[in-house]
């Protein structure tokens, strides 16, 4: 069975997908872009800033689901320019104590609301 996850404490989904989708112990969560939930706006410009603004969002679902980091295995980070890939590191490698997930980067052209940065995670519930 799956089970359908949302939070008011990461953005709505800005089309027709879910915040993130459990099944079999596992937990997928959809892209998310750096969109502050109080607002829906993008939190702010710079790409530490985003970052860190996407890392909350995805700790908010990650939390809606008994979960944190420990529990990702998996995550695939999109950023517009992989000459801040770096400050991107910076950041995300801050929420993740020991062991870290398996990762990819993937540097785009464009991503929705012209943000800089986009991120989803897979996280296993044992």
């Amino acid at each position: 069975m799956k089970k359908i996850i949302t939070t008011e404490k990461a953005p709505k989904p800005v089309g027709p997908y879910s915040q993130a989708v459990s099944a079999v112990g596992f937990l997928f969560i959809s892209g998310q872009i750096p969109i502050n939930p109080a607002t829906g706006n993008i939190a702010a410009e710079g790409i530490k800033e985003q970052t860190r603004q996407v890392m909350e969002n995805l700790k908010a679902i990650l939390n809606a689901s008994e979960m944190d980091f420990t529990s990702v295995v998996k995550s695939t980070l999109f950023i517009k320019d992989m000459g801040k890939f770096s400050d991107v590191n910076e950041v995300y490698g801050s929420y993740f104590s020991a062991e870290p997930p398996a990762r990819e980067t993937i540097e785009v052209s464009r991503l929705p609301k012209d943000a800089d940065i986009e991120i989803s995670m897979i996280a296993f519930k044992a």
